[in-house]
């Protein structure tokens, strides 16, 4: 990379994460246009009125779904990873301590399981293997939250040590604000399967009734839960570019208590011996 300048060296990588958000927003805005100019048929594994990701995934979409999930979970771990190798080498700020690294590997681990998770319910669709979907569905959803709280945590305790860097500080909060609220809302879509299912009561058609109103409603927050995740992958575009016109092993020195260091308004460091 030396025949690079500089201030491009941060596009080798950056890419990444926009790379899958985009393969991730396009794969399912495809499927979401196709089911609508389809005149919004009801798939053989649908139950309400409107289609599931995995419904229209499971129909004649499904080697662009399984393309899409694919690229979509590779790209979310190599750039989970590429962020561990830029604190490593110190193009990022560094990790001052031994748990803000095990955060970050286990965040990394969380993205292997959640890529893995996404991909096979893409394969195992759930017109075919429903009972395998929904396992790899939960699968995906927990290595995704385990990855995002871990990430979190990482990066809160990495903005603590540096309280000067403000551009770190508002990644922190924009990652934790996406976070929290796709969260919170994959918990209500997990109840409201839960409830879809077990909906009883002494009117067969009231039961029947209520049932297909919750499994719409679960039907919008996995589409909305989807689309959101997409500004997830695309916050780490904001963490990466902070390597922007940084020499590889700059920031590095930061982590060492031998060492006094001033970081100045444009994040460039300049050490002094102790």
């Amino acid at each position: 990379m030396a025949h690079i300048p500089l201030r491009y060296h941060h596009w080798t990588y950056v890419w990444i994460p926009v790379a899958a958000a985009a393969m991730w927003f396009s794969t399912l805005l495809a499927m979401l246009i196709v089911w609508l100019a389809s005149g919004r048929p009801k798939y053989v594994s649908q139950e309400g009125t409107i289609a599931y990701i995995s419904d229209v995934g499971a129909d004649i979409l499904k080697p662009l779904f399984v393309t899409g999930c694919a690229i979509t979970g590779v790209g979310f771990f190599l750039t989970l990873l590429t962020g561990r190798l830029l604190r490593h080498t110190g193009r990022l700020m560094p990790n001052m301590r031994r748990r803000e690294r095990v955060f970050s590997i286990l965040a990394i681990i969380g993205s292997i399981i959640g890529a893995c998770g996404l991909l096979f319910l893409s394969i195992f669709d759930t017109k075919r293997f429903p009972r395998a979907h929904r396992v790899f569905l939960l699968v995906f959803i927990v290595g995704v939250a385990l990855s995002a709280i871990f990430s979190i945590i990482e990066y809160r305790w990495v903005s603590k040590d540096f309280l000067d860097q403000t551009k770190l500080r508002k990644a922190y909060i924009a990652k934790a604000v996406i976070a929290i609220i796709l969260i919170i809302l994959a918990i209500a879509f997990g109840i409201t399967l839960f409830k879809a299912r077990n909906v009883g009561g002494t009117s067969l058609r009231f039961s029947l009734s209520k049932s297909s109103q919750i499994i719409v409603f679960s039907a919008v927050l996995e589409w909305v839960i989807a689309f959101g995740f997409t500004f997830y992958l695309l916050s780490f575009f904001y963490d990466l570019r902070l390597s922007k016109n940084v020499e590889r092993g700059e920031l590095k020195a930061l982590a060492h208590p031998s060492r006094t260091n001033v970081v100045n308004g444009n994040g460039r460091q300049m050490t002094e011996i102790a």
